[in-house]
């Protein structure tokens, strides 16, 4: 079927984070909101009509996860990334980031520390300091609007750490790593001794022809140091249904994570996101391929956009995720001047870009899946905002 991505939904009512906490976060409710990383778009018609059959049924006890559930997962990374997959190996979890914040428990001590690549994705930070764990930075190298790993700065840290939270594609600089890349970070990796967990959530919004590929089909001896946490709920706007599967190396290690879990009797699925998300990975290609085209178009038009209306302000055009990386050094503006700037200025809730790396100072990162007026209405705002600077 024919999906329509321009419509604009009243997410009001939705119970949505991203509309509802606006005064939390921005202190305003008065934001076009296109900070937390969810989409402005219903989902695949398929989901929505498996999700109404599950809520028919009208009985929601404890709920079992059938051979089928993982199945769907192992088909989907295998005709979508030719990665084949032990079921075996697969474990649930409640999402990707709780996933990584046990593995951060169970898999270091408290004084051991954790590596990261900034700007990264913020939790990266949240869940290693949470644990009372250090996070060591290897910042990523910026020069005429490109980013590139500094590797004498990471073989120096990887030597440092116990666990390295490796973000492919990444978030938020849209970078999809290259074999030669993956491969010379997991090498540092292994030679130091450091356990490598590889949050792949973003891995099905490629573009412009690029390729994921899985960290751990790199090779045998890199699979074997490797734990990849992966999810449809970013696919597929799902983030509210609570599901991610964790694929392990070895039983091992599985066992350690599960047991984490078990003893906190958090292991079942709830009613609606063990068939939702069997459903989405078994119907709902359709949707993401007309998505992907969409959100295409929505960053080629923020590009140009603010090329010819707003240069002071210069957008990445990612080749991963739907998250724009802005850069607005020319605004001459410190962070706390920049988020005042966007909120009471340029009405928009975007996020700082100091959380993904904490020295980092004139960015921000804007989320472009929502219908192109939105984003129109949004650029808009922020040309009036800069010309009357």
């Amino acid at each position: 079927m024919k999906y329509n991505f321009d419509e604009v939904i009243d997410r009001s009512k939705n119970r949505s984070a991203k509309y509802d906490e606006r005064e939390k976060k921005f202190g305003t409710k008065d934001v076009i909101p296109m900070w937390i990383a969810d989409m402005d778009f219903r989902t695949a018609q398929p989901i929505i009509d498996a999700a109404k059959k599950k809520a028919e049924e009208g009985i929601w006890g404890y709920t079992s996860r059938p051979a089928s559930y993982y199945e769907a997962v192992c088909g989907w990374q295998k005709r979508r990334n030719g990665w084949e997959i032990d079921k075996s190996m697969i474990s649930f979890a409640l999402g990707v980031v709780p996933a990584m914040s046990s593995m951060v428990n169970v898999f270091t001590k408290p004084d051991e520390k954790v590596l990261i690549q900034t700007p990264v994705y913020s939790e990266f930070y949240d869940v290693t300091e949470s644990w009372g764990r250090q996070v060591i930075e290897s910042p990523l190298q910026e020069k005429d609007g490109e980013w590139c790993i500094d590797w004498e700065d990471f073989e120096k840290k990887a030597a440092e750490a116990k666990l390295f939270f490796l973000c492919n594609p990444h978030n938020p600089l849209g970078i999809v790593w290259a074999r030669e890349q993956l491969t010379r970070m997991c090498e540092i990796c292994i030679r130091n001794h450091v356990l490598i967990v590889s949050d792949e959530i973003h891995s099905d919004l490629i573009f412009h022809g690029k390729k994921h590929i899985p960290t751990a089909t790199l090779s045998p001896d890199i699979a074997s140091h490797v734990i990849a946490c992966t999810s449809g709920t970013k696919t597929f706007n799902l983030a509210g249904i609570q599901a991610a599967a964790i694929i392990f190396p070895n039983q091992e290690l599985k066992a350690v994570y599960d047991k984490f879990w078990v003893n906190l009797d958090i292991h079942r699925n709830n009613s609606f996101s063990s068939v939702i998300m069997e459903t989405a990975f078994n119907e709902g290609e359709e949707w993401l391929e007309q998505l992907l085209e969409y959100i295409s178009g929505n960053f080629d038009f923020i590009h140009e956009y603010c090329k010819e209306h707003i240069p002071q302000i210069k957008p990445n055009l990612p080749d991963a995720t739907y998250l724009v990386w802005l850069d607005c050094r020319d605004l001459g503006m410190t962070n706390e001047e920049l988020r005042e700037f966007m909120i009471h200025k340029a009405g928009l809730g975007l996020n700082e870009g100091w959380a993904f790396g904490r020295s980092l100072s004139g960015y921000m990162r804007l989320n472009a899946a929502c219908p192109r007026s939105v984003i129109e209405k949004a650029l808009k705002q922020l040309e009036t905002a800069v010309a009357a600077l």
